[in-house]
This record gives C-alpha cells, structure tokens and sequence, in this order.
C-alpha cells in the first residue's frame, strides 16, 4: 500500500504559502493514493511573493527558487525560511528532507549539467511504476513529473506495440510503455549517464532488457541508420532539448531550425496506423503543420496538463498520424 504523509495538527492559517501547500495537499493525495503515485507538485508559483515550486518524492520535498535575472541565484533568507518552515511544520518532517534547487534563466544548454557528486538515489512510483530519482546531483531529478500525463497517455496505447523513444533521457516513456505490455521498445539518448539510469529504471520494474534496448547516439543520425534498415515502428516518443551543444554532435540542435527534419525522418518510420508523440518546452517554438502534407496533426497539450501543474505553457504536445 502507497505510504504518504498525513498533515500534522495545529495548522495556522495566517501563511498564504502554508495555506496554498495544505490545500493543495489535501486535494492531491486523494488522486495520488487512487493512482499509486508518490511523486507530485504540491505548489506551483501560484502566490507573486513566492516564486518556487515545490515537489514532493516520498518523504523528500525539492524546492526549485525561480530567479528573476541571472545575476540573483539564491533566494532571500525569509523565503527560505518561510518556504522550509512551511514544509517542515505542514508534515512534520527534518529539513534534511528539503532540497533546494534554484532555477536561474540559463543557457538552454545547461539541462543535464552535474552540479554534485553525492550520488544518493532513491525510488518513487508514478502510477504504478517505479523510478529512480536523484535530488542533489543533476539540475534536474531524472524524473519530468510535468510530462506524467504525456507517459500515461503513451502508455495506454502500447500494449502489443513496437515504441522509439528519442532523446529518451533515463527511459521513463519507455519504462511505462513496456509494463504496459509494449512488445518491444529502443531508447536512444546521447548520454552514458542517463542511458545507465535508463537501464536502472527497466531494472527496478523486472522488465527483461532483451526486448528493451537503450542506444547511446546522435538521434538524427541514429534515425538516418533507421531509415536504411527499414525498421517500423507504431508509436515515436519525441522530447528533444530546446537547445544542445553536445560536443558528442557534429553541430548544434535547435528545435525551431531542426525540427521539420527530425520529424521527417521519424515520419519515415512510422508502421501503418501508427502514430507520433512529439513535445517540446520551449515556450518560443511555432509549430507549422503546413510542412508535413498527408499527415493529421492533433495538438494535445491541455490534455497532458497534469493535475498538480498550473502553468498551461509548461510543455506543448503533438499527436501525429500518417493519413493515407
């Protein structure tokens, strides 16, 4: 049975942050508790005076401080005091429980960048399946809990299914997609930390790695070895960086220059009937549907909102089918 914290007595309601956590809080755990999730937002900027987000990982809370210019990284000692007393007062949990992240307007490029070295990891479910996350080592924890809708949306359509999943960073669309009975899955991503990770996940979950490959590569050049091998595929995953200056690439990616082509050659290795699954976070990007004829181009993004977000721009989603 799902364990999550019930909140303490005693509640003061003088704190609009405190009352914004506990109510929000209250109407989350319901839905996590009926999806067997421990890992959710349980506040999302939604008071000017606090501009933080705060996750919650079973038992550990990750607090990221959004800046306003690249200069300020820290936030104010009140906040942080506030914030961390709110948390630890709300679940009577230790502060040693609350990470704090800072999320400054940096280069794009930045996304997986290490920042430590601890190398503490631990275990979260989202709708039955387990996750390896990490909460001090990387920017970000191994887990994009705004794209949990995105994953189970995937998943229901996977069972019996070949899935590609690009820039597949530590395989979580692949991992749902196979205990949700896919027959085979390949993940490709250029890094060894996170094609690790990936392998971790299928662990965790006893799925067999035979029928679940992970590549380390260049996706478009992986997608240009594809193509030659003829190999199909129903459902494509794609969830590209905005911006990434790899050194293990032969030239910068950009979403808005590069997408036509990325989705020209995933287009190329659709099965019949299949389908394209295809995403992004960059606020700036403007998709033209006018560049790929004899395709039907559905945007899904409301319904990929999860229910803990409230930001609408947090990603943008794209079904796309092949029309015959």
């Amino acid at each position: 049975m799902l364990s999550l914290p019930n909140i303490a007595d005693g509640e003061d309601k003088t704190s609009p942050l405190k009352n914004r956590i506990r109510n929000t809080y209250r109407h989350i755990k319901k839905w996590a508790k009926r999806t067997e999730t421990n890992c959710f937002r349980i506040y999302d900027r939604e008071i000017r005076e606090y501009p933080l987000a705060i996750d919650y990982y079973d038992g550990r809370f990750c607090v990221h401080y959004f800046t306003k210019t690249r200069d300020s990284d820290e936030p104010s000692p009140e906040l942080y005091q506030e914030a961390t007393e709110a948390i630890r007062s709300i679940f009577n949990v230790d502060e040693s429980t609350i990470f704090w992240r800072t999320r400054i307007r940096r280069e794009k490029t930045e996304q997986y960048e290490k920042i430590a070295e601890c190398k503490e990891f631990f275990t979260v479910i989202e709708y039955g399946v387990k996750f390896k996350v990490n909460l001090l080592d990387y920017l970000d924890t191994g887990l994009f809990l705004d794209h949990r809708e995105t994953r189970r949306r995937v998943a229901s359509v996977a069972k019996g299914k070949r899935l590609l999943n690009l820039f597949a960073y530590t395989c979580s669309f692949s991992v749902h997609a196979a205990a949700a009975g896919a027959t085979f899955t390949k993940s490709v991503d250029m890094s060894n930390t996170y094609t690790a990770w990936g392998r971790d996940n299928f662990r965790l979950n006893g799925i067999q790695a035979l029928l679940h490959p992970i590549v380390r590569a260049d996706c478009l050049k992986f997608l240009d070895e594809e193509i030659r091998r003829r190999d199909r595929y129903d459902l494509i995953v794609i969830d590209p960086p905005t911006i990434s200056r790899s050194k293990k690439m032969d030239q910068m990616f950009d979403i808005q220059i590069d997408y036509p082509t990325l989705l020209s050659k995933a287009l190329q290795l659709l099965a019949p009937g299949g389908e394209i699954y295809f995403s992004t976070n960059s606020r700036k990007f403007v998709f033209d549907a006018s560049l790929f004829p004899s395709t039907t181009i559905q945007e899904i993004s409301d319904k990929t909102l999860p229910i803990d977000f409230h930001d609408p721009k947090i990603h943008r989603c794209w079904k796309i089918k092949v029309t015959h």
